[in-house]
């Protein structure tokens, strides 16, 4: 899943996807290096962001969708008026942070469109999450807030076989805490639902090298922790570097499966 944020405050690319045009353009570089979906938002979800309206964050989003009509595109929102326009112009999948919390709508709307939704862990919400995160077991926390939201969304009508679920690496935890999710995946594979991570330049990638303040990880870090989570049974990877996590997960499961086809 590639990531085209057309934000201005997005924590490592806000501002290079602002321009529709450019949107678009980075989202078709990604299709063409092997992503299988482009996740397109117009609403920064880092530490410490603020919020928008749903007319200010279709404003964003609502030209690159158009123009990648046809294409595989999923849409990062919370918001019941942005998924629908997005679903409008052909989105497949909606990337819900909140987990179906922020808009009572969406669940809805997911269900009678038929589309794809993923599940969100976040401990609190952008502005607060990262002050002081707490977890009993963080492992077992997210996982057991994972399949509550899981029921939630199969009572309201969405398909089970239609959601993914995503522990949240970065969403109201520490470094550490983001650590022992990736180590302890398979408590969360064992939901029974695909497991998407988002590990891509976290901030938590620029502490395990050694920088206590880094903002944003490197590519290298970034491919080394989803191979990680790959081999914790990860299946779909939210990156803003499609290239080089194509070229290595292609060589993990080469190696997984034992040969080259």
């Amino acid at each position: 899943m590639g990531v085209v944020n057309v934000t201005p405050d997005s924590f490592s690319d806000g501002g290079d996807n602002l321009d529709s045009r450019d949107a678009t353009a980075t989202a078709r570089r990604q299709l063409a290096d092997g992503a299988a979906v482009v996740d397109v938002g117009g609403e920064s979800t880092r530490p410490g962001s603020a919020g928008v309206t749903a007319d200010e964050e279709l404003r964003r989003v609502e030209q690159v969708l158009r123009a990648l009509r046809g294409q595989p595109v999923s849409i990062d929102t919370a918001k019941v008026a942005v998924a629908g326009r997005a679903i409008e112009l052909g989105a497949m999948l909606v990337n819900d942070v909140t987990a179906l919390r922020g808009d009572p709508d969406l669940a809805g709307l997911v269900a009678d469109a038929g589309v794809y939704l993923c599940l969100m862990h976040m401990q609190g919400e952008p502005r607060t999450m990262q002050v002081a995160p707490r977890y009993g077991n963080v492992v077992d926390d997210v996982a057991s807030f994972l399949e509550e939201r899981l029921e939630t969304a199969v009572a309201a009508g969405v398909s089970e076989m239609h959601v993914c679920l995503d522990p949240g690496i970065g969403f109201g935890k520490t470094p550490d805490q983001n650590l022992e999710l990736v180590r302890g995946l398979d408590r969360i594979c064992r939901i029974g639902r695909p497991v998407l991570v988002g590990l891509s330049r976290k901030s938590t990638l620029a502490r395990v090298l050694g920088d206590p303040n880094g903002r944003v990880g490197s590519t290298s870090a970034s491919v080394g922790a989803a191979v990680a989570a790959f081999d914790r049974g990860a299946s779909l990877f939210r990156v803003h570097d499609v290239a080089e996590h194509v070229e290595a997960l292609t060589a993990a499961a080469a190696v997984e499966r034992g040969s080259v086809g």
